[in-house]
């Protein structure tokens, strides 16, 4: 089969050098950056199949064909192999890793946990590499698993799920637009979990059968989560950014069959409301890719209730190749003024100071006035 694969760099060539293992005849093209195969040489010859994001422009030139077209989630589906008996898949615009960390911690057995802080071997949490959640790296992180022996795969995916999933996960209803701002990135999630036997969503979003709603099976008071027959007690569950997505694990846990009682012990991860002392100064690390006006509101507040007198050296911003949905500046100047910091460091995807820098000049300014620092940086970790 001759199959032209559309934008090299999300995934693209992992789909590529796939197809050509299967013995497909494959172009590849790198929609964005114009370099190697162009478009005019790709629109001269024919195809059996294209395959292309779902965040590419439906007005791209090699889009207007006759010749089917799948999306990179549809291709990865068809191209993955050998799959461990569990499988789940997450995706949303909020709280992808979070929750996929916490079903990942459900599991007593051998697994692999893929995400965008690193695929990971569990329960030990061995790092296996770090690679995108671009839909073609699940096929990655199935060839892990497959190496590894493993009896489960749970992976984080942007924009939607292959589909290969014993559960579909979607973590938060919310929505923005893709695709030169002509699709909805909801509905284009909501269509790849229709490729799940079972999937589970937040309230609001319309049912199809096998769908289960997060909130009819578990909730949430105070620092308690409870279900049908039991409950558990984790401080974490009174942080936003983690009630959520310790509810999504949990029920996913009641719909696999395992005790949802094991978040009890779930821990903060890096750079998502994680609290250190680091030289004898507060830190709370709330940089991450998904950080964003109310994240950062959030941290402050829950930095003040852990050190009351102490006043907050901030830093924020967005650092160079974080995520495509950005911090804007207004929003990040809104925040500021909202937070009253002491001091503050801002980090600039346009030549500023890179985080590493910036959190090296908080500890400075944090010692100097006796200070707590928030990490407040949209960024790629």
């Amino acid at each position: 089969m001759k199959v032209l694969v559309l934008d090299t760099i999300h995934g693209g060539t992992i789909l590529a050098e796939a197809l050509l293992r299967n013995g497909d005849d494959v172009d590849a093209l790198d929609v964005y950056r114009g370099v190697g195969l162009t478009p005019e040489e790709a629109a001269s010859r024919k195809y059996d199949l294209i395959t292309s994001p779902v965040h590419l422009d439906p007005a791209y030139p090699l889009l207007d064909t006759k010749t089917p077209v799948i999306s990179h989630h549809e291709m990865t589906r068809r191209l993955a192999g050998e799959l461990p008996p569990t499988v789940i898949e997450v995706t949303g615009a909020r709280g992808k890793t979070t929750t996929s960390f916490a079903i990942a911690s459900l599991f007593e057995t051998k697994g692999v946990l893929h995400t965008s802080r690193g695929t990971y071997v569990y329960p030990e949490g061995t790092f296996l590499w770090k690679k995108s959640i671009t839909p073609a790296s699940v096929l990655l992180a199935a060839g892990g698993a497959k190496t590894q022996r493993a009896e489960w795969l749970v992976a984080e995916v942007s924009a939607g799920v292959t589909g290969i999933g014993t559960l579909g996960v979607l973590t938060s209803p919310d929505d923005y637009l893709i695709a030169a701002g002509k699709k909805s990135a909801l509905a284009a999630k909501l269509e790849s979990l229709a490729k799940c036997k079972t999937v589970l969503v937040p309230k609001g979003i319309p049912l199809k059968a096998g769908w289960h709603v997060i909130d009819d099976l578990v909730s949430v008071e105070g620092d308690v989560l409870s279900w049908d027959g039991g409950s558990f007690k984790n401080p974490l569950l009174t942080l936003a950014g983690y009630r959520e997505p310790l509810k999504c694990a949990a029920a996913a846990g009641l719909l696999l069959g395992l005790d949802p009682g094991r978040l009890a012990e779930f821990t903060a991860i890096e750079g998502r409301m994680q609290y250190y002392i680091e030289d004898g100064v507060p830190f709370l690390d709330n940089a991450n890719s998904g950080t964003t006006r109310e994240t950062t509101l959030a941290a402050a507040a829950y930095l003040r209730r852990l050190v009351p007198e102490k006043e907050i050296v901030l830093v924020i911003g967005e650092e160079h190749k974080a995520v495509c949905e950005g911090f804007q500046d207004d929003a990040i100047r809104q925040t500021i003024a909202d937070i009253s910091p002491i001091h503050t460091i801002s980090v600039s995807k346009s030549g500023g100071l890179n985080f590493a820098a910036s959190k090296s000049q908080a500890l400075s300014a944090a010692k100097e006035h006796n200070a707590a620092v928030l990490l407040a940086v949209k960024t790629w970790r």
